[in-house]
């Protein structure tokens, strides 16, 4: 890995290398569900059998029919390096004062979501007077996404992007759809299944997974498949995000929170072996922002699902402790 991963990796917040990615996903506004009013409906709910080992298709609207085949072919461009584009000379420091734009941006904004240009995007929604608003300013920021992919960058935080782009075979429709996600925030406040939850989840966390792979870099001696491991990541950021939610559902869900937790074991169990087919060197972060992300899912057990009076929150000793245990699954031991 080189700087160029600064414009959008993933990091963990306490001790991690500064340049690392993990597959964390930013905590934004959360989603309300309707919930099943019967444990019945809500079991029902837990054992739907996913159509699709990668994204489940809801027909509603602003929801791409054709998510999944263009997921597939996402993977496919970026595993063989199939994304040529104009290469822009950028003055060694303009890039650096463009990196350090981005690790300002990240420190001031959040203190677990890493994506310089994703905490951009989610503040055109969050800091918008209407909806209307959002939307006109998501139109602009697309057409401004099309101009840093084709080595135009706008400021100087583009700058970072437009020459992330250029290092490494990244997909233009990761980063177009975790936009769709923000435009899915504007219209849509109620899911009604899973599947749509899924796929809410898909765009605003498991892109941000598509983003980091190509960056990551796959070991040379990996065991699974290419697609196999683009899969698994794709389990990890929607297992993330549903963490995320969990985190602040009220009282009321007990019963469901308690079947989604189950939900969200599954997808990291399904999906935690792409680190160990990472290259060696993201290893360490992954397994940790890994471990992390399931201790939150202990937490609100622990919490007996109270979300209401008590945050789920991993301590900073306890971060550090697991940390050398993260180590020791990146290596093997």
């Amino acid at each position: 890995m080189n700087n160029s991963s600064l414009a959008l990796h993933h990091k963990l917040t306490v001790a991690a290398p500064e340049n690392s990615p993990l597959f964390t996903t930013r905590r934004r506004r959360q989603p309300k569900l309707k919930v099943p009013k019967t444990a019945t409906i809500t079991t029902d709910l837990l054992r739907t059998k996913r159509k699709s080992s990668l994204v489940v298709l809801v027909y509603n609207k602003g929801v791409d029919p054709f998510t999944e085949i263009q997921v597939q072919q996402v993977m496919e461009r970026q595993s063989k390096g199939l994304n040529p584009r104009k290469q822009t000379y950028f003055q060694p420091k303009l890039l650096e004062q463009a990196y350090e734009s981005c690790r300002k941006i990240c420190a001031d904004r959040s203190t677990t979501y890493y994506l310089g240009w994703g905490q951009r995007t989610d503040e055109l929604v969050d800091y918008a007077a209407s909806n209307a608003e959002a939307s006109a300013a998501l139109d602009s920021w697309e057409q401004r996404l099309e101009d840093i992919f084709d080595g135009r960058p706008h400021d100087i935080p583009d700058i970072a992007l437009a020459h992330t782009f250029q290092q490494f075979p990244l997909d233009i429709k990761p980063f177009k759809d975790l936009i769709k996600g923000m435009r899915m925030d504007t219209w849509k406040t109620r899911y009604d299944n899973y599947e749509e939850l899924e796929l809410y989840c898909y765009y605003v966390a498991a892109t941000g997974c598509l983003m980091a792979i190509p960056i990551a870099g796959i070991s040379p001696q990996h065991v699974s498949s290419t697609e196999t491991i683009y899969e698994a990541s794709l389990s990890l950021g929607i297992a993330n995000q549903l963490t995320n939610i969990l985190r602040d559902v009220t009282d009321q869900w007990r019963e469901f929170t308690k079947m989604q937790i189950q939900r969200a074991r599954k997808l990291y169990d399904q999906g935690q072996h792409v680190a160990d087919q990472l290259d060696s060197s993201s290893r360490w972060p992954v397994w940790a922002s890994i471990m992390l992300y399931k201790k939150i899912l202990d937490k609100i057990e622990e919490n007996s699902y109270d979300n209401l009076t008590k945050r789920a929150k991993v301590g900073t000793a306890e971060k550090f402790l697991t940390l050398p245990l993260a180590y020791a699954k990146a290596m093997g031991w």
